[in-house]
């Protein structure tokens, strides 16, 4: 009796879960977002432009040679606040 018990257990449990599964919806958008993100972020290996290159790369050049003798320009800061804060000093 016991074991007609357990394989009548053991059937239901099977049957439920064979049933149960049918029930859950195949997501076709399921990772939409990762893949929007991801191809947000490939750079395209061959851009097309509307003009051509206006600039051929003396700026740049000039930048690399003045980081490389230790001649580089400093930044000007710019301060984009003002006020007055207290604190505990």
């Amino acid at each position: 009796m016991n074991f007609n018990r357990t394989l009548i257990s053991t059937a239901l449990a099977a049957v439920a879960g064979a049933g149960l599964s049918a029930c859950t919806p195949n997501d076709t958008t399921f990772g939409g977002a990762v893949r929007h993100n991801y191809a947000a972020q490939i750079v395209n290996p061959d851009p097309q432009y509307e003009d051509e290159q206006t600039t051929d790369g003396s700026v740049s050049a000039a930048a690399v040679e003045r980081y490389r003798t230790g001649k580089v320009k400093e930044p000007v800061g710019v301060k984009t606040t003002s006020g007055s804060s207290s604190g505990p000093n």
